[in-house]
């Protein structure tokens, strides 16, 4: 084989090119001993001539190694295409100050109940990117091009892309913490992070009940919601929705037998 046959083989994208994939991932994964001559050269040669990079359409070999090994675990290999992105120490704050941001984890761990820290940390995390954000949106939503407006309107509704030209989700969070305070302080003389627990979550009971049209009202559905966006979309969350995600299967789903898979 000379390097004009190898660019032709490279050059075809058919399902000998999965195949040779296929078998480079058994010879390294060990279900097979020896990869032959040719796949070999085939792989050398799209090492050098190949334009597309690995990814979903086209797996690496430590991804269908996984696959083949381990899969029935929904973890993928780490640094892999489809790995999740580890949690690392606490990124800075984009919207509340550190004194905020301790009101605020305090009020979502009320909010979520019996959760690790560390995930009640992460949804903080969130809400802080979520109303650090809410400007950019707002700005965004205000100078869109004429078409994409009425398409949005006509996708989302009227009342929806009107909201997000008006709303000012970051002035109700400044206004809400002001109020939390002045309401911890009415109920118990102390800022709301120095509460007991006991105490932090009866101020929380106590907001749930009052009118929709307050501010603390306001402020409470929407650090609410996005508490909620936020702790499933984190790990933990995406277990207790028992969430897959991107998955290699070396078997059809479904298609299980008493011998075993298809």
């Amino acid at each position: 084989m000379n390097r004009t046959d190898d660019l032709n083989i490279i050059n075809q994208i058919t399902r000998r090119q999965w195949i040779l994939r296929l078998g480079e991932t058994v010879a390294l994964a060990g279900v097979s001993g020896i990869l032959p001559e040719t796949p070999l050269r085939f792989f050398v040669a799209q090492q050098n001539y190949a334009a597309l990079p690995p990814g979903l359409y086209e797996p690496t070999p430590d991804d269908l190694v996984h696959a083949l090994s381990s899969h029935k675990s929904f973890v993928p290999p780490a640094g892999s295409e489809t790995d999740y992105v580890q949690p690392g120490a606490r990124s800075t704050l984009q919207f509340f100050s550190a004194e905020d941001f301790r009101t605020i984890t305090a009020f979502v761990s009320i909010l979520l109940g019996d959760v690790d820290p560390k995930v009640v940390s992460e949804a903080g995390q969130w809400v802080d990117l979520w109303f650090h954000s809410a400007e950019g949106v707002r700005d965004t939503m205000r100078n869109l091009d004429p078409l994409h407006r009425t398409l949005a309107a006509a996708y989302f509704g009227e009342a929806s892309v009107k909201e997000m030209e008006t709303a000012h989700p970051d002035a109700v969070a400044r206004q809400g913490l002001v109020a939390l305070h002045q309401l911890s302080q009415e109920k118990y003389h102390a800022d709301f992070p120095t509460l007991t627990p006991t105490q932090q979550e009866e101020v929380v009971r106590g907001i749930s009940a009052i009118p929709s049209d307050s501010e603390l009202k306001k402020f409470y559905e929407l650090v609410r919601n996005q508490a909620i966006r936020g702790y499933f979309t984190s790990a933990e969350g995406l277990k207790e929705l028992d969430y897959k995600g991107n998955a290699y299967y070396p078997y059809c789903p479904g298609c299980e037998s008493a011998k075993g898979p298809a």
